[in-house]
């Protein structure tokens, strides 16, 4: 079961023993108004915007060169990355390693190709992670 801690009004301010009672929750919901985003931050809560008054469908058309699309999935695939935006760019690596597999080789989150850049926020699989992007590499059949 997936444990949800809610967080409301914090105005720009965080206590610092927030951060440890919501350690254990696998996503912090921010409802009230948050004042700046380093409250978020210091949670890491990108999953706020959801709940927000504002929070709405956006469509967005982009059009990126290869070297933008590599970059993209370096900080998009990452599992630290919010789910959604994720969701995207696994789903667009999917449709571009078959059609370019020598450009986009070494493309996907950044612990494929060395150390997690997260430091201590590193999600702790790397392994999993490497295993997940060799099987769609391989189901790609290129």
């Amino acid at each position: 079961m997936m444990k949800i801690g809610l967080l409301s009004d914090t105005h720009g301010w965080l206590d610092p023993k927030l951060v440890e009672f919501f350690k254990d929750c696998d996503e912090v919901w921010h409802c009230g108004d948050i004042g700046d985003i380093s409250v978020a931050e210091k949670l890491a809560i990108e999953d706020a915007r959801f709940v927000l008054p504002n929070a709405c469908e956006t469509k967005m058309v982009v059009t990126m060169n290869a070297r933008s699309l590599q970059n993209f999935f370096h900080l998009r695939c990452c599992s630290r990355a919010q789910w959604e935006i994720r969701q995207l760019a696994e789903e667009m690596f999917r449709l571009v390693y078959p059609v370019a597999p020598h450009i986009f080789a070494k493309a996907g989150p950044a612990c494929l190709c060395g150390p997690c850049p997260e430091g201590k926020m590193c999600c702790g699989k790397t392994a999993e992670v490497r295993a997940k992007y060799a099987a769609i590499k391989e189901g790609a059949a290129v």
